[in-house]
């Protein structure tokens, strides 16, 4: 596998491990990776999916990843933030496991096909990854109403979503004032397309914005050939993770290294 990877260590204080290291930080000696990097474990932190419990990850810094390359990551357990790749290593804890669903198998409920209806009136357009002064306002108000949080760093927000080490598509919705209703972030590559971030006008909530997002992503993946919709992590007891089980039939990777499907 070849390793040609800008990686940038620098910003992290603690010792690195090598490629594949097995020891007590690391809950899966399955997931090797898949690539020659180094690793830097990271801090402990409160988990934000159980706030009950301690997180923590090992990490790499990456100028650029080809596209084949970061999907065999995330089929090692990687995600990443921005250009931050990541793998959860917490003590004591096996709850993050990636989730995909196939789409030779996929089937909308109900519910999902209806949410076309709702935004029937919507014009989708995909391009280049661009943060403008419209998308950070939404993106506020999202957090601040949606989730309870705050935003007031402009650079952390360019940083997190508009920054990125892979090839990466921004889905785009305006209604027919043209007015911007919600905004996707996907990573792709010939075998996966990448949820990494969907955001939304809290003031439309009714429309169901999130799950005719993945709609339309899923759409999209599937008139590309593209045969795997990626949607992060599960972690079964955290309530905002709910709706990733209504994308059947879906995968997900168990500590084994096998992916395992579920209704």
């Amino acid at each position: 596998m070849p390793s040609n990877i800008d990686v940038h260590l620098e910003a992290f204080m603690q010792d690195p491990l090598e490629t594949g290291a097995v020891g007590a930080s690391c809950p899966y000696p399955a997931w090797k990776v898949p690539i020659n990097v180094r690793l830097t474990v990271l801090p402990e932190h409160r988990c934000t999916y159980l706030p009950d419990r301690v997180a923590q990850s090992r990490a790499f810094w990456a100028e650029r990843i080809p596209p084949e390359i970061y999907h065999d990551l995330m089929n090692a357990g990687f995600r990443r933030s921005g250009k931050l790749i990541y793998q959860p290593v917490c003590r004591g804890c096996r709850e993050c496991l990636p989730i995909r669903v196939p789409l030779a198998a996929f089937k909308p409920s109900k519910s999902q096909r209806r949410s076309a209806g709702k935004n029937a009136d919507l014009a989708m357009s995909i391009g280049q990854p661009a943060p403008t002064d419209e998308k950070w306002e939404v993106y506020r108000r999202y957090l601040r109403q949606w989730h309870g949080g705050d935003a007031d760093d402009r650079s952390g927000f360019e940083e997190f979503l508009y920054e990125s080490p892979v090839d990466t598509l921004e889905f785009v919705y305006r209604d027919a004032a043209d007015k911007l209703l919600a905004v996707g972030i996907c990573d792709v590559s010939a075998q996966s397309l990448s949820s990494v971030y969907f955001y939304f006008d809290p003031s439309e909530s009714r429309r169901a914005l999130g799950t005719f997002g993945a709609m339309c992503e899923l759409e999209f993946a599937r008139n590309h050939g593209i045969p795997y919709y990626y949607l992060g992590y599960f972690v079964d007891g955290c309530p905002s993770m709910v709706y990733k089980r209504m994308y059947r039939s879906h995968e997900i990777l168990h500590a084994d290294n096998i992916w395992h499907g579920m209704p």
